[in-house]
């Protein structure tokens, strides 16, 4: 039979045939060492090929299709190794926050260079715009410039009062969407404003850290009421890069590849190249310097502190 893993929890993982029947299947034996080198050979997304054992709704997963595309990260406790957070994703959103926690812009750019590099399409969310002071609201409008000049969209939303969430909603009907970010930015609360019925658990940022608390654990897959599904994945604390060489790095950076050609030597890698075009877009103000900062940090391998970006 073939269905579709909507949930993980690391032996067992929950599966949806076409018909909407779920089965809790495990991985045949040898499928788990079939030169699969993340922690996790199967993801929520997969389309797999299983056999029912029994009469009560169980069975053994032979055979994962070929994916379309997948977003990875570093594992957290194993570095050399990667965790597949989900996969076939017709739209990943990004939530972030410039307040309870703070979303760093070095944390948002490792996001979008991994998403350009799985081909997946990202909108970023600012949410919780409802209690942001004046500052704050600043930081998230130049944001916004930034992303919207290089071809993202972005929406501004508040889970708790609603706003702009009938536009998700619209972005979000009849594909495979993921929601990802930081613990405490709110997906949960989002999620269960898009659909109510689905009433996921919540909780506060902690306020002696002003950091978020994970209520998800696993990454699981949600049918919505008016069409598609969404997986929720657990918060992120950094999004470590995963087998990048620099030299292909600004080929995920939209604005740098765009005008790469320009440079003078074909392998530019615009740090200290002489007639690079890039790093005369970014004194000229039409690259970012926060973007450019990014890329350098990505292409000196600046993962020390992946984890522990500032998000507080």
């Amino acid at each position: 039979m073939k269905g579709l893993v909507t949930k993980s929890t690391g032996s067992w993982y929950s599966v949806r045939t076409e018909d909407g029947t779920y089965y809790d299947c495990r991985i045949k034996g040898k499928f788990r060492i079939k030169g699969i080198k993340s922690t996790n050979p199967l993801a929520v997304g997969d389309w797999v090929i299983f056999k029912v054992e029994s009469d009560d709704n169980t069975g053994v997963i032979n055979e994962i299709l070929d994916r379309k595309n997948y977003i990875v990260r570093r594992s957290v406790n194993l570095s050399k190794q990667t965790h597949i957070i989900g996969s076939n994703i017709d739209m990943a959103f990004l939530v972030v926050t410039m307040a309870k926690p703070h979303t760093s812009t070095g944390f948002i750019d490792r996001f979008l260079v991994t998403a350009e590099a799985y081909n997946i399409p990202t909108i970023i969310l600012f949410n919780k715009t409802d209690i942001y002071k004046l500052e704050e609201r600043a930081e998230m409008m130049m944001l916004n410039d930034i992303y919207t000049d290089i071809g993202y969209e972005c929406i501004d939303i508040s889970a708790k009062t609603g706003k702009n969430i009938e536009l998700v909603k619209e972005r979000m009907k009849d594909n495979i969407s993921m929601f990802s970010g930081h613990s405490g930015v709110g997906k949960s609360t989002l999620i269960n404003s898009i659909d109510s019925k689905l009433n996921l658990k919540t909780a506060e940022v902690s306020h002696s850290h002003n950091k978020g608390q994970h209520t998800t654990t696993f990454a699981e897959m949600f049918e919505l009421d008016f069409g598609g599904f969404i997986i929720d994945t657990p918060g992120i604390k950094g999004f470590g890069l995963v087998d990048m060489p620099p030299e292909e790095i600004g080929d995920y950076f939209p604005e740098i590849f765009a005008i790469k050609n320009k440079c003078k030597f074909n392998n530019c890698l615009h740090t200290n190249e002489p007639k690079c075009a890039v790093k005369d877009a970014v004194e000229n103000e039409e690259i970012s310097a926060t973007r450019y900062l990014s890329y350098l940090s990505f292409i000196e391998g600046d993962e020390e502190n992946y984890r522990t970006d500032d998000y507080a």
